[in-house]
């Protein structure tokens, strides 16, 4: 009798794993979304010292991450005569979520002042 309990329970706990092991291989399956932005600066060094360290911070905080920032190189075709931000997120969400916080906004107020922006983004490809 003891070693059919041991038995049922060894199933359970393999069960209790597997299921955990396959929702934690599915969230890893949804690939991430890019933020890609355009900024053309009035004012680099202003930019770089008034808007760029706070916009970052709001960027970390609400778990998106900077990838590549810089003036764009072309390959082919003429390359965009602004800087380039690559951020990677979450969701189409956490983005919308960072874009309308109030932490986001006040920076961005600043941001407008020294700058145009064209922002859009494009969903990662699952590998």
């Amino acid at each position: 009798m003891k070693t059919h309990v041991t038995l049922a329970m060894g199933m359970l706990a393999g069960f209790g794993i597997g299921a955990v092991a396959v929702q934690g291989l599915h969230a890893q399956a949804t690939p991430p979304v890019y933020y890609i932005a355009e900024i053309e600066p009035t004012s680099l060094d202003a930019y770089l010292k008034d808007y760029a360290p706070a916009a970052q911070k709001t960027i970390k905080d609400a778990g998106g991450r900077t990838v590549a920032a810089g003036p764009a190189k072309s390959v082919e075709g003429d390359p965009p005569k602004t800087r380039v931000v690559v951020q990677v997120w979450d969701s189409a969400e956490k983005i919308q979520a960072w874009r309308n916080s109030a932490e986001y906004k006040k920076v961005r107020e600043i941001g407008d002042k020294l700058a145009k922006f064209r922002s859009f983004t494009v969903n990662g490809v699952a590998q």
